[in-house]
């Protein structure tokens, strides 16, 4: 049966509450094979006959929104591609020259579109550099997530949608559910 990594976006923050367990009843309840959790931020390991990331997602938004009262979007990778995200990112050289932070990652539902991918490699605030790859967008920061200039909102400019993790917990994933 496949497995899938499913990223829930934006839960437990702003009164979005989702409580993990009640989200592995849910889950559990409706069929899905092997349903577990990593921490409150959301993040999903699930069972299913479903192939499609696209299919499922729309799945369980749906369930979600019934069950919670809210919408929320979910991303959807396989043990592979999370476990790839995390090597790769591993491998990525600190273009802060050691004066990194924090590093985070966000995955976006569909790839960066060439143009927007371009925008964003050339972002250049101090203290923050980004490295798009694909459906996935690697930050390092030198400061505080709350002063930084780049967020979850401005990459979602244009109706895309898009998580982040830091990179603790994506490795934390890859390790636990990357295959």
């Amino acid at each position: 049966m496949p497995r899938h990594v499913v990223l829930l976006r934006a839960v437990n923050v702003g009164g979005r509450w989702v409580k993990m367990q009640r989200l592995r009843e849910v889950l559990t309840a409706e069929g899905f094979d092997d349903v577990q959790t990593h921490i409150q931020s959301g993040n999903v390991h699930v069972g299913t006959p479903m192939r499609s990331p696209v299919k499922l997602a729309v799945a369980l938004e749906k369930l979600l929104q019934a069950e919670f009262g809210f919408a929320i979007p979910c991303v959807v990778r396989s043990p592979a591609q999370l476990r790839a995200v995390a090597a790769y990112a591993d491998g990525l050289s600190d273009p802060l020259a050691g004066d990194t932070l924090r590093r985070y990652v966000t995955f976006f539902r569909e790839p960066l579109p060439q143009d927007r991918a371009a925008e964003l490699a050339q972002w250049s605030e101090p203290g923050e550099r980004l490295h798009p790859d694909g459906a996935e967008l690697h930050w390092w920061l030198a400061k505080p997530t709350h002063e930084a200039k780049v967020s979850n909102a401005r990459l979602e400019r244009g109706g895309v949608v898009a998580t982040t993790r830091d990179l603790k917990v994506v490795r934390a994933l890859a390790d636990k559910w990357g295959g």
